[in-house]
């Protein structure tokens, strides 16, 4: 895969917000993906057609009843002092530290990093709420994150 460059990516604000700075040396693992990857990435695992979510199709795994199996508030935990993950997530993703990640904001739009990372700087990743999607690697647990503050968790069909 190929990334951007951090002075190129329009969206690297989030991760340098000086209210929730990330680490320089965590800022290495949060990779944006370059253009045409994060394209051919958003093709393959999220949606052939659409290009966001709201322009999900019934065909396209997001859509699909049966995916999505709770529903959950991040904005409260967002809000609070502590950097834990909301509950009923934290509960669904119990992944490895070193499982990868991508956060899917939209076709042209996904940052790949650790689990570790993420859950660690989960409320930067969320500064951009319109409806970004959590998956990873070899799982089929996912996330999807609503600008109302709720977050849905579901399973991806295999393949």
């Amino acid at each position: 895969m190929n990334y951007q460059n951090w002075s190129d990516y329009k969206q690297g604000w989030v991760f340098r917000h000086r209210e929730l700075p990330v680490p320089e040396e965590t800022l290495a693992d949060i990779r944006p993906l370059a253009e045409a990857d994060a394209n051919q990435f958003w093709r393959q695992h999220i949606s052939k057609e659409a290009s966001h979510a709201s322009h999900f199709m019934n065909d396209d795994w997001p859509a699909r009843n049966g995916v999505w199996t709770d529903q959950g508030d991040w904005q409260g935990p967002w809000d609070a002092d502590s950097n834990e993950l909301p509950e009923l997530m934290a509960a669904h993703l119990s992944w490895d530290d070193n499982t990868q990640v991508f956060f899917c904001y939209s076709v042209d739009h996904i940052v790949h990093t650790s689990w570790k990372t993420l859950r660690l700087h989960w409320k930067n990743f969320l500064f951009y709420d319109d409806e970004p999607i959590l998956i990873a690697r070899k799982r089929q647990q996912t996330v999807r994150f609503h600008s109302d503050g709720t977050f849905d968790i579901g399973i991806r069909p295999a393949g």
